[in-house]
């Protein structure tokens, strides 16, 4: 026998059979079990990152000196608010023991930045129209002296806010504020109350000046020297159903004239006005006369 005779191995002695196959692809063998072998170590997991810490809020978070500053500013404003709050409720309260005993401080904390007015919320809330007028007296060029018409300032604010969705402060509350201002520190015969009444005459004296020169009452070379003031205020009729009886009848109020001081010129200082002259101090009493030196026609300071 040959070796084909043995197999297809062609190795004597050993049977014949078929030829062993590489490996080919199978079903994935599943993972290993932990359990079956607890001998067999497993890697840790690895530690979480920790978070950096985020400082406290508010002053908490600042240094030690900062928050010293911080809470003294705190307290600063606290105090500040709580004597702010307790001036004005002494000045809208009625008069009472410690109005009576500090009355000069309260109203030195509360005029002219702080002052209140309640009319709108008093029982009987103010019910009249009140008209303000002006007119001026002019020095013209060739030494003559003319009065001009009236100006309804009054008139002349209620045509800017009319259609205007956002009238100034000054529109709205600068003659009206002036006005009462005036009538309140002063008595029937226009005689001022205390140094108020002389602060608002100058007020309303004023703004009745910048009023007229804006409307150019004069020809080239005149001059404003005296204005005056008058008031025509009408009282706001009940409704229907009220009781209540007032007069339709207008209330005229007219002032006496006031000389124009270099003092009441736009952007007068006390030293020295824009053209160089020396900005005298002229007093002005409530019968219209005054003394002082007049503003010569390049004086008005724009």
């Amino acid at each position: 026998m040959d070796g084909n005779d043995k197999g297809t191995s062609g190795e004597p002695g050993k049977p014949a059979g078929p030829r062993p196959q590489a490996p080919g692809p199978g079903p994935a063998l599943p993972p290993p079990d932990p359990a079956a072998a607890p001998d067999t170590p497993t890697a840790a997991p690895p530690a979480p990152a920790v978070a950096p810490t985020a400082p406290p809020p508010g002053i908490a978070g600042l240094k030690l000196g900062h928050q010293i500053a911080a809470a003294c500013a705190l307290v600063l404003v606290a105090v500040a608010a709580c004597v702010h709050v307790g001036m004005l409720f002494l000045h809208v309260a009625p008069s009472n023991t410690l109005t009576k005993q500090h009355g000069d401080a309260v109203d030195a904390w509360i005029y002219p930045e702080f002052e209140q007015n309640w009319k709108l919320f008093a029982p009987n809330p103010l019910q009249q129209n009140i008209a303000v007028q002006a007119r001026a007296e002019l020095r013209t060029a060739d030494g003559g002296v003319r009065t001009t018409d009236w100006y309804d300032l009054s008139a002349r604010d209620g045509a800017d806010i009319d259609g205007n969705l956002l009238p100034s402060h000054t529109q709205q509350n600068e003659l009206r504020r002036a006005w009462d201002f005036y009538a309140g520190s002063h008595d029937a015969q226009n005689r001022p109350v205390g140094l108020r009444g002389q602060l608002s005459e100058r007020y309303i004296r004023r703004i009745a000046y910048m009023r007229l020169d804006r409307e150019r009452p004069g020809g080239k070379g005149d001059e404003i020297v005296r204005v005056q003031l008058r008031s025509r205020t009408t009282n706001v009729r009940p409704p229907k159903w009220s009781e209540e009886k007032v007069s339709p009848k207008p209330v005229h109020r007219l002032l006496p004239w006031w000389p124009v001081t270099p003092d009441d010129l736009p952007l007068a200082s006390g030293g020295t006005s824009q053209d160089g002259s020396e900005n005298g101090s002229g007093s002005t009493s409530s019968d219209g006369s005054g003394s002082g030196p007049r503003p010569n026609a390049e004086g008005t300071a724009r």
